[in-house]
């Protein structure tokens, strides 16, 4: 199959369903190895872009009425991902999309480089990144797992701390509790409208840890890939006012149990590569790094030619 052969087109929010289906059949088909999870779909689609217009940064290509590519542009800012069907990986079509993603994501941003990352097993997209010009700058996130077959500690909590699912009236919280872990500048208007509120999110998947004080003090988002059996954190926070007390973890080991007793076989997170604060935490609660992934670059003066062929 060539790149003439597919159509391009943004996506909608009533892709999701299908589209996660889709995501969750190339897994069980190929492996994790250049996917990662089904919930880094919605979560990059809506908690990464942030409530800008997803019909534009968000493109979707089909063949005969099926997906066989995604990309997700703008993410950061000048940041882009890709994920191509098993089928057409490391051709013509791949690579179209990878031209496609790094031209819409340049003409997005005031950066002087684009940005994405792969895995580091994932030879077949490596190549084809080096091919378009992208060089490795760095080692981008760890890629951890846990088994869940494995028995996981009950939660404990300090006095007066109690664990539970979100709650829609719980967005100004949940805004604030992002900001002081990630230095973002959400306001809960904007995450109620921009995740809460679109596809895929559910409040009894975000599971939350409420200080005496009414505070949310620590949050853990949790995803399913039931075909695979396989639980998803992400995103993972605490407060500030509230670090080192093991509220991350306990968020996380109610949802590991949570998880376990849906039939999940195990659960993944990924971090920082440079976190070390993460590594420790994932590690106290069993989890592996299984692997790492690469962030690629190249500078938009080279992108932007493209454009106009």
């Amino acid at each position: 199959m060539t790149a003439t052969d597919l159509r391009m087109r943004g996506y909608r929010d009533a892709d999701l369903p299908r589209l996660t289906d889709t995501f969750a059949g190339w897994i069980a088909q190929a492996g994790s190895c250049g996917y990662d999870h089904v919930g880094e779909v919605p979560h990059r689609i809506y908690e990464n872009l942030r409530g800008r217009p997803v019909g534009e940064l968000v493109q979707l290509w089909e063949r005969d009425g099926g997906i066989v590519g995604l990309a997700v542009n703008g993410r950061f800012g000048n940041a882009f991902d890709v994920f191509t069907a098993p089928g057409l990986r490391g051709g013509g079509a791949e690579l179209a999309m990878l031209r496609s993603a790094a031209d819409t994501t340049a003409g997005q941003t005031d950066e002087g480089a684009v940005l994405t990352d792969v895995f580091d097993c994932d030879t077949t997209r490596i190549e084809l990144l080096e091919r378009l010009g992208f060089a490795r700058f760095r080692t981008w996130d760890h890629v951890n797992e846990r088994d869940l077959r494995e028995a996981v500690e009950e939660s404990r909590l300090p006095d007066g701390f109690a664990v539970r699912s979100a709650r829609l009236v719980d967005a100004d919280q949940l805004a604030a509790v992002r900001n002081h872990s990630f230095g973002t500048s959400w306001t809960g208007d904007l995450y109620r409208s921009a995740v809460m509120t679109e596809p895929g999110y559910d409040p009894a998947h975000e599971i939350v840890v409420e200080a005496p004080d009414g505070r949310i003090a620590a949050f853990a988002v949790c995803w399913l890939d039931r075909r695979n059996r396989i639980g998803h954190f992400e995103p993972v926070g605490t407060h500030r006012d509230f670090q080192r007390r093991g509220l991350a973890g306990a968020a996380m080991r109610h949802a590991m149990r949570w998880m376990a007793g849906l039939g999940m076989t195990r659960v993944t997170v990924n971090h920082d590569a440079e976190n070390v604060a993460a590594r420790r935490l994932y590690a106290s609660l069993g989890f592996q790094k299984r692997h790492e992934t690469y962030g690629y670059r190249r500078a938009i003066d080279t992108v932007r030619p493209a454009r106009s062929r």
